[in-house]
């Protein structure tokens, strides 16, 4: 960044708080402190009329106080998050806020969305508290590099947001903690009422998430049209990072989470997101991105590619045999079983091939014994499916019981993810196994007819996968 608070932030004006660190400060001299708040032109106070998600974020409002009767209850925002000095992460708010307010990508860091219980007892009162923009007179305007309006540009206005919320709003200078507030992420109960709140997507959220979906699945294009520059690049997979980061940069909000763009032998370790490593032919490419759009509801999509667009007749057997537990799991998912019946289904098939092929000390029924058995994992060692949504880990506080435990119901989103990784060093398996890692997920919709696959356009089989990037390379 090309300036901080630290370059230019000294005034003689006393009603800017002094900051500590004063060695790289220059004054303010005393002709900008007379003419820096006039000389502005109007600034019109906009009311939009309300956003589409408004109606949805009111039903789920009404669900929390019906939940918690006669308690106030506060759900903070959040604020930045300090990266590194005086610099900071891009702010977020938390998934909870964001689910109950509609307010996403444009929310305001420090925000306090309160359910003040009425005297009646016939519900709450819901109030979002906001910081107000500054007056151009006053010295937050041009002397706070953190929320002035100079530094950041504009912040909106009470009335807008109540507007465009459809939401109470007031000055977060006159929100006042309680002793007995019920406080999010402090208290479990509440913490995970909102959590299980979103298993169940509404029309809103599954449109937001198809078009994360669509968002990534050009994403991937990105990569596999680029992939001959991608290989002569010698950090490679930052390359595949990046491109998939433009798109999601220009599409949508950013990345749902840190992209996994791992090569050869990164393919085996799950959470691989250093992306330093070379892109080589031969080798397999496992990518793991997900689009966030405005609204923050994110993809999670893996596809694993072979860099010089053929699968070789091993990295073929191990790649189709992943993509038959992730039609298993498929199969499976039905409205009214359970949702680890997803995962069962795709360690049957891990079990019963590894075994085939002489990696297990036991028979298949046997690595599948709840309580003795497990050896099959030790090349899929991560669960089948998660939730989806504003988290890429969706519902995560929610109870075993109503989350691996529970019953799939019409409008959950979920990832079918199994994978099968063979690391460099693994001398349980033949050497032409090893630093092979193979993983294939996609997004579910879970209707009344049956779950329906949304990153199906995504080419999922070896032969589509092969097809896709002799057809979408681009030579120059």
């Amino acid at each position: 960044m090309s300036t901080s608070d630290s370059d230019t932030i000294a005034t003689t004006d006393s009603t800017v708080t002094p900051v500590e660190n004063t060695n790289r400060k220059q004054p303010f001299p005393r002709g900008f402190l007379e003419t820096i708040t006039s000389g502005w032109a109007e600034r019109p106070e906009l009311t939009p009329d309300p956003r589409a998600q408004a109606a949805y974020t009111a039903a789920r409002r009404a669900a929390v106080s019906a939940a918690f009767p006669g308690r106030r209850l506060v759900l903070p925002a959040g604020g930045y998050k300090q990266r590194s000095n005086d610099t900071d992460y891009p702010f977020r708010a938390h998934s909870a806020f964001t689910h109950l307010t509609g307010w996403a990508s444009d929310s305001v860091p420090d925000s306090v969305l309160v359910f003040d219980p009425r005297a009646d007892g016939s519900g709450h009162d819901v109030t979002l508290y906001l910081r107000e923009r500054a007056d151009r007179t006053s010295a937050e305007f041009y002397g706070d590099a953190t929320i002035g309006e100079f530094w950041i540009g504009p912040r909106p206005a009470l009335a807008g947001v109540a507007s465009d919320l459809a939401i109470a709003t007031a000055h977060l200078d006159h929100f006042v903690a309680g002793d007995s507030d019920v406080l999010l992420d402090d208290d479990d109960e509440l913490t995970r009422f909102v959590s299980e709140l979103r298993l169940i997507k509404d029309d809103y959220e599954i449109e937001q998430i198809r078009l994360a979906v669509e968002i990534t699945a050009r994403g991937f294009d990105d990569i596999i049209a680029d992939l001959p520059r991608i290989v002569q690049t010698p950090r490679g997979e930052r390359a595949v990072e990046g491109l998939f980061h433009h798109r999601a940069r220009v599409e949508g909000n950013g990345e749902g989470y840190d992209t996994i763009a791992a090569s050869g032998p990164h393919a085996c370790y799950l959470h691989w997101t250093r992306n330093d490593g070379a892109v080589v032919p031969g080798d397999l490419i496992l990518i793991d991105a997900g689009v966030e759009v405005d609204s923050l509801y994110t993809a999670d999509i893996t596809r694993t590619i072979p860099v010089n667009g053929t699968f070789s007749p091993i990295q073929r057997k191990i790649y189709e045999t992943v993509r038959e537990a992730a039609d298993a799991a498929f199969a499976a998912a039905r409205p009214g079983v359970k949702f680890r019946t997803i995962h069962e289904a795709a360690m049957r098939v891990i079990a019963e091939r590894v075994a085939e092929w002489g990696l297990l000390p036991v028979t298949a029924e046997d690595a599948l014994d709840a309580d003795n058995g497990g050896q099959h994992r030790r090349y899929m060692v991560h669960g089948t499916s998660h939730h989806l949504g504003l988290d890429v880990h969706d519902c995560a506080q929610a109870r075993r019981e109503m989350y691996y435990d529970g019953i799939l119901e019409p409008g959950m989103v979920f990832t079918i993810e199994p994978g099968l990784y063979f690391q460099i060093d693994d001398l349980t398996v033949p050497e032409e196994y090893r630093g092979i890692g193979v993983r294939i997920e996609d997004d579910i919709l879970m209707t009344a007819d049956g779950p329906v696959n949304l990153s199906a356009e995504i080419p999922r089989t070896a032969d589509e996968v092969e097809a896709w990037v002799a057809g979408r390379i681009v030579t120059s």
